[in-house]
């Protein structure tokens, strides 16, 4: 089925796990999608020739999502290269463990950013070409901490809440557009860790799904192609937990 046919998404750290899951089913749908990563040029092509192989049509392109100038360019890029922008999916994010009496401050404005400060940038960049789709969506990536807490994550924690009220107060102020806004929520996803947080976090020992499994990537990115797609236009303003019962809100 190819209900995104003729749409365009943006998909931020789009270069391996979830975020590549989300770019790859998008363009299942056929969507035309543009993926961005801060400095990974290796997966994101790796993403675009996975995308292309599938039949698909993707763009890669180096960006800060932190940085105002680097977001304008990003979504410049994606306008002259697709002419318009229905779907922004805002996935990027830094996680990590540090105990609050280690933490510097630098490194809790560095998780905030990207995490929080990052969709915000995204979000207002966005916002005429959602309007001009007529059918936009923005889909926030949460994360379980941001509901359950977790010991050595108060920046992870409240950034990614940050992003839950974010996600609400943005379905009330764009819906005049018909622009929907959701958060889908993670839990305890298989996916590969990286050089910022090699191992697991401790959250992941202490936690175990009511399906006695790890979810998928793909997994996750279902349900953000359904909110993207014409099915999901009546859908605004929530989170939606993709978790296997680890937590039940």
């Amino acid at each position: 089925m190819k209900e995104l046919e003729g749409r365009v998404a943006l998909v931020t750290g789009a270069a391996r796990n979830i975020g590549r899951a989300i770019a790859l089913d998008l363009a299942k749908g056929g969507a035309k999608v543009v993926v961005t990563a801060q400095s990974d040029k290796a997966g994101l092509d790796e993403t675009v020739a996975a995308i292309v192989a599938a039949g698909g049509t993707a763009h890669a392109m180096l960006a800060d999502v932190t940085n105002e100038d680097h977001v304008a360019s990003m979504f410049k890029a994606a306008l002259d290269r697709f002419g318009r922008l229905d779907v922004l999916v805002n996935n990027a994010a830094v996680r990590g463990e540090t105990p609050l009496a280690e933490m510097t401050l630098a490194e809790w404005r560095r998780v905030v950013a990207v995490t929080l400060e990052g969709p915000f940038l995204c979000a207002r960049a966005a916002l005429p070409h959602l309007i001009a789709s007529g059918q936009g969506s923005i889909i926030n990536i949460g994360g379980l901490t941001g509901y359950t807490g977790a010991k050595n994550r108060v920046h992870v924690v409240s950034a990614k809440a940050g992003l839950d009220g974010m996600t609400k107060a943005l379905a009330h102020e764009l819906a005049e557009h018909t622009i929907t806004v959701n958060l889908v929520s993670p839990g305890l996803i298989d996916t590969v860790r990286g050089k910022h947080n090699p191992t697991n976090p401790d959250h992941h020992r202490r936690h175990e799904t009511l399906l006695g499994r790890r979810g998928r990537p793909e997994e996750v990115a279902a349900m953000v192609r359904h909110l993207a797609g014409p099915n999901g236009r009546f859908i605004t303003g929530q989170t939606i937990h993709v978790n296997g019962g680890v937590y039940l809100p």
